[in-house]
């Protein structure tokens, strides 16, 4: 059973916070993180930020045709990253996700090849752009059709739980995504076979273009978790450390044998919902300013200048080395032969039926 001590409340009014707008602990205990592991925290923020940056200068160069913006959203997909055990657990990300799937370990260049539809991407250039997967780390692919990732994801923990693997499964979603009947099929199933899951919905309230109190008369998303048997957390999903920690304990409790848990991050993502939509439609410029200075990666900077953990000189080389080596992963794509034409026909059957391989022949030339 979970026996670690049990920091967070479930079903709390305001969201959980750690750190103040300004940088400052403001934690009912102290800290005990040490010094290492808050330097990880900021870098993978950077790099996240960096990375979704790179995806939107790609798309208006024509090299990527669609790109679902993250900034905004690092504390919550950064903090949800590090609580797992990497190549361990298994983590079902949606579109927006590549800065968690950053923050595990996979490549730089093999999340732009996906995107790019490169020779080199793992995954042979396949799947929509924006929908990095790894095999070797234990990400199962993006799903553009929303929440239908959830299901597999549930009987994925279960299978765990039957094993008794030891695993823990973690699956993230937007908001919109609780609007959707597997959303609601998969946590009941989760609650009621007692799988070893955390559900995470990174809520920045939009939903491409809807409000989120036209999609539910809840107060949040968090409080949904009472209904299917357990605890649902809120918290500020600007605030890596509160994500994080919260994450974690919720992660260690599902490991123990406990049971499922959804955390409710609120984010906000200071893009657009996709390279094809017209925020501005629905939002003002006003509203994202203000959101921008409760800037997860500005909030985490602070509270390291004040801890004397970074500096000024540091950050201006962290961010000269990560753009460095975005433009290698780039040029090396770049260079990359083209995509073989048998791809298209490859990978469907296991020997290559007569109506494929005569499609072969006639497209191939």
């Amino acid at each position: 059973m979970f026996h670690a001590v049990e920091r967070f409340k479930p079903f709390t009014s305001e969201p959980i916070s750690l750190l103040s707008d300004h940088g400052d602990w403001i934690a009912p205990f102290e800290l005990d993180f040490d010094h290492d592991r808050l330097l990880m925290l900021y870098r993978d923020m950077v790099a996240a930020r960096l990375l979704d940056e790179r995806y939107t200068k790609l798309q208006r160069m024509g090299k990527t045709s669609f790109v679902p913006p993250s900034s905004g959203h690092e504390g919550a997909q950064i903090g949800l990253a590090h609580a797992m055990m990497v190549k361990k657990d298994w983590f079902f990300p949606y579109y927006r996700d590549h800065g968690a799937i950053l923050a595990m370990g996979v490549p730089a260049i093999e999340i732009l090849a996906q995107a790019t539809g490169a020779s080199i991407d793992p995954n042979r250039a396949r799947q929509m752009p924006g929908h990095p997967s790894s095999r070797d780390f234990n990400v199962f692919t993006p799903c553009s059709a929303i929440a239908s990732h959830i299901p597999p994801a549930v009987g994925t923990a279960i299978s765990m739980k039957l094993q008794n693997t030891g695993q823990v499964t973690v699956a993230s979603f937007g908001d919109g995504a609780t609007s959707e009947g597997d959303f609601h099929a998969a946590i009941n199933f989760a609650g009621v076979q007692g799988a070893p899951i955390v559900f995470v919905c990174q809520n920045n309230r939009l939903a491409i273009s809807v409000d989120f109190h036209k999609q539910t008369a809840a107060e949040n998303v968090a409080i949904k978790a009472k209904a299917y048997g357990m605890p649902g957390y809120l918290v500020d999903g600007m605030d890596v450390l509160a994500c994080y920690m919260v994450m974690k304990e919720a992660v260690d409790r599902a490991r123990s044998g406990v049971g499922p848990a959804l955390v409710e991050m609120q984010v906000y993502r200071y893009g657009p919902h996709s390279s094809s939509d017209d925020d501005s439609r629905y939002r003002s410029k006003e509203d994202i300013e203000s959101w921008r200075k409760r800037d997860p990666i500005i909030r985490m900077q602070k509270f390291l200048n004040k801890k004397g953990l970074w500096s000024e000189a540091q950050n201006k080389i962290l961010y000269e080395d990560l753009e460095a080596s975005l433009n290698k992963a780039v040029e090396t794509i770049e260079a990359s032969p083209e995509v073989p034409f048998d791809w298209m026909f490859e990978d469907v059957y296991a020997e290559m039926p007569e109506h494929l391989l005569e499609q072969r022949e006639e497209y191939g030339g």
